[in-house]
């Protein structure tokens, strides 16, 4: 970390993350677009590519959606008057894809934040190596 910069908090870092904005000095902001994470950041020049969230907001967002969604179903058909299948997927299916568009940036620079006030930066790319994953 920068000396120039106090130190950060977990839960600040985490909050500022989540509102897309720099998890060092809460003036840049995260993303270039929707979900194009930039490489630096604008204000206080943090180096956020090594800082790959990958698949992980993608997972948490299709869980939270899915506790969120699925307990309003259950409702509506238990309590409900039975509604057929159309009613269900004119409910519910703007419903999840609204609350993942809606979430899915939002938990994105959450996990951002927390791989970087963990220092859980990915590793370097060896170059001229062969990848043994392939």
């Amino acid at each position: 970390m920068n000396d120039e910069h106090p130190p950060v908090d977990f839960w600040t870092a985490l909050l500022r993350g989540w509102h897309g904005r720099c998890p060092r000095c809460n003036t840049g902001r995260l993303f270039g677009s929707y979900l194009k994470m930039k490489s630096r950041c604008d204000s206080c020049d943090l180096a956020l590519e090594p800082f790959r969230a990958d698949d992980a907001p993608a997972y948490f967002t299709i869980f939270i959606v899915g506790h969120i969604v699925v307990p309003l179903v259950l409702v509506v058909e238990r309590w409900g008057t039975e509604p057929p299948l159309w009613v269900h997927a004119l409910l519910w299916l703007p419903l999840s894809v609204g609350l993942a568009l809606f979430l899915l940036p939002k938990i994105k620079g959450a996990v951002i934040a927390l791989l970087w006030v963990q220092k859980i930066a990915a590793p370097k790319a060896a170059t001229g190596s062969l990848d043994p994953s392939a």
